[in-house]
């Protein structure tokens, strides 16, 4: 059964490296071992999501021009890194990069940590120009208007590596989106405002399709699930969580644990079958199913699927994107919605949660398989997983619609465990303090019309973020401890501003 946990395999980064023929072949061949030396060391480092591979030295329009042309054509290359490791006239470049349509990072660097004080010579400095050819580099880039992400230090040095490996997060994030398909199973809820978007705009600026299908074409893949299979996930729950009494294979309530494992691999046949990396449901529209998905969802969540409820494909796509982003890190990343305030006495406090859609990758322990009553759907009562958050640092993240463009707003906060248990809420959640307070985090929050639902993640950061927004063009606000009401406002305004000049008449 194959799942979309980890990034493709297939993906990499292609290492660049500008040169040019003036220097002569004994030149050339020492600017290649390093630049393939500089390459290995940074593929080495656990710290970076993909395989950086290193392609030969660049030293003629020609060869630029093919190389980034062959990077936009391949399925594989998420990205390019760039390294002017002597002088290469840029104007070779401009062919090359006009073709480009890869996330790029120029990497301004050098092979050598140190100057050989007592013995540099000028062979030493025509093989050492990257002081001068990436600034030669970076003039063309920003005269042809080039998005990219400028690291500079030695390829060795933690706060380098920290930064590539944000930014191959993020490539990894933006392929994946490239090639997304997400089901939308019915719907969205009836009179909802920021479930609704543009879904062709969307595949323009990120690249993922999205489309409808009636909730009774999953309910027939629901149904032709063999009884046999049914039984052995059934047995998996019961191995893997605290089950409730009820549900165990001698309890009463048994039956819905069944019909429970029969929802989830019936999505999960759909999903694969159609290549759907995510999903939505919708609890007004179920069709022929008896229950909402919960533990379903959850688990496909767990597995790296997408999801949004009610009908919500902003979010499911938001989802599986900084699923892909994770990958590998310690934490977590769900599903989420802002539900209800503490605010008072002591700090106050965001308990977030959902119907039953939270994803068990951000569970504090093993969580309790329960079935309660659900007061909406008009559907049997479901079956979910039930847990606390784990603590700690964490960033919220919602993505909306404004009609002329698409906004990522995110949320700095640390996830907290309830102050007193919560026995009597029978769903996943989790309860944070937000940055900078709740009152400015909840002003900011409302002044960029971000939305209720949203993505809960503490394996990705802002810097990855921040990263992907650059990408894929999307507007970026963030909320953190340095957040002013005021100046946010200002930035609303400004960014209103730029993004209304800077598009095509």
């Amino acid at each position: 059964m194959t799942t979309p946990t980890q990034p493709d395999p297939k993906r990499e980064i292609w290492f660049l490296t500008g040169s040019q023929g003036l220097y002569g072949e004994d030149t050339l061949r020492q600017v290649a071992h390093q630049s393939q030396r500089t390459a290995e060391r940074l593929d080495a480092a656990a710290e970076i999501a993909l395989p950086i591979v290193w392609k030969p030295v660049l030293t003629d329009a020609e060869s630029i021009r093919r190389v980034c042309q062959e990077a936009s054509a391949t399925d594989d290359c998420a990205g390019v890194i760039i390294w002017m490791h002597t002088f290469s006239p840029a104007k070779m470049w401009i062919a090359g990069l006009s073709a480009l349509d890869r996330p790029v990072l120029h990497l301004h660097t050098q092979y050598n940590l140190s100057l050989p004080w007592t013995s540099i010579d000028m062979e030493f400095m025509n093989l050492n120009q990257a002081a001068h050819g990436d600034r030669e580099f970076a003039h063309i880039e920003s005269r042809l208007g080039v998005v990219r992400k400028i690291v500079a230090g030695h390829a060795t040095e933690p706060r380098v590596v920290n930064r590539v490996a944000s930014w191959s997060r993020a490539a990894a994030g933006a392929h994946a989106a490239r090639t997304l398909r997400l089901a939308r199973f019915g719907d969205n809820m009836r009179d909802v405002a920021v479930t609704e978007g543009d879904k062709v705009e969307a595949q323009l600026r990120f690249g993922f399709s999205v489309n409808t299908y009636g909730v009774n074409d999953l309910v027939a893949a629901v149904d032709a699930v063999e009884d046999k299979t049914i039984t052995e996930l059934a047995a998996v729950y019961v191995d893997e969580y605290d089950i409730h009494p009820a549900l165990r294979p001698d309890g009463i309530r048994h039956d819905s644990l069944r019909y429970a494992a029969r929802l989830e691999l019936g999505l999960r046949a759909f999903l694969g079958e159609g290549g759907f990396t995510a999903f939505t449901t919708n609890f007004e529209d179920l069709g022929g199913l008896r229950q909402l998905p919960g533990i379903a969802v959850q688990r496909l969540m767990a597995d790296g699927y997408g999801f949004g409820g009610e009908g919500d494909w902003k979010t499911s796509a938001l989802l599986r994107t900084m699923k892909v982003m994770g990958a590998g890190l310690p934490g977590g990343t769900s599903f989420m919605e802002d539900y209800t305030y503490h605010l008072g006495p002591g700090e106050p406090r965001i308990l977030g949660a959902h119907m039953l859609e939270v994803c068990p990758s951000i569970a504090a322990d093993r969580p309790s398989c329960e079935i309660h009553p659900l007061s909406i759907g008009g559907r049997e009562d479901p079956v979910r997983l039930v847990f606390d958050a784990a603590p700690g640092p964490a960033v919220v993240v919602g993505l909306s619609d404004l009609g002329d463009r698409f906004r990522l707003t995110a949320n700095t906060v640390e996830v907290v465990p309830a102050p007193q248990p919560l026995r009597r809420l029978p769903v996943a959640r989790a309860v944070w303090k937000p940055y900078p307070s709740l009152a400015e985090s909840a002003e900011s929050w409302l002044l960029a019309g971000a939305p209720h639902h949203t993505v809960l993640s503490s394996a990705v950061g802002v810097d990855t973020l921040t990263d992907f927004a650059a990408m894929t063009g999307v507007e970026l606000l963030t909320i953190d401890e340095n957040t002013t009401t005021e100046q946010f406002t200002k930035e609303i305004r400004w960014n209103a501003a730029y993004h209304r000049l800077s598009q095509a008449l």
